[in-house]
């Protein structure tokens, strides 16, 4: 299973991120290029325990629902809605300077990446995560947006 601890993964990540533009088409959902970039900065800021975000609920336990989201190979569903601390539109990080947002994430991802660092904050949906599991989550996240952009 991919996750931002392989080396391989974390750098097709980064070259997917040298790929979106402001003028990448939208597959699905309301975002554009830029606020999803904005988006994975708050997430992963979050995870990093850099910003917070209200709990949110599930359909599922959250035990039951992480491990369907981490574990099995499906694709994450489209138009699901996020925490509104993480939505542009509500009181997310708004844009500013597209060079300076995507920077901003490449520094956010390579702290996340790094092998030692081992301490997260709660997720507002699964709760406390693993290192292994917060990794998968980035991925799987960051997986999830390039492919609505088509990368």
């Amino acid at each position: 299973m991919k996750t931002l601890l392989d080396p391989p993964v974390l750098l097709d990540v980064y070259n997917r991120l040298d790929r979106i533009t402001p003028a990448s088409p939208r597959g699905w959902g309301r975002m554009t290029p830029h606020q999803m970039v904005c988006h994975l900065n708050d997430s992963f800021r979050l995870a990093l325990g850099e910003r917070t975000a209200s709990p949110g609920k599930a359909p599922l336990p959250p035990a039951i629902l992480k491990v369907i989201a981490l574990r099995l190979p499906l694709p994450w569903p489209q138009n699901y809605a996020t925490r509104p601390e993480m939505d542009q539109l509500i009181t997310g990080t708004p844009p500013a300077e597209f060079a300076a947002d995507i920077a901003l994430l490449r520094s956010l991802l390579h702290r996340f990446a790094d092998p030692h660092l081992s301490a997260f904050a709660p997720h507002p949906v699964f709760g406390t995560m693993s290192s292994w599991e917060w990794r998968r989550w980035g991925f799987l996240h960051a997986d999830h947006h390039f492919r609505q952009f088509g990368l």
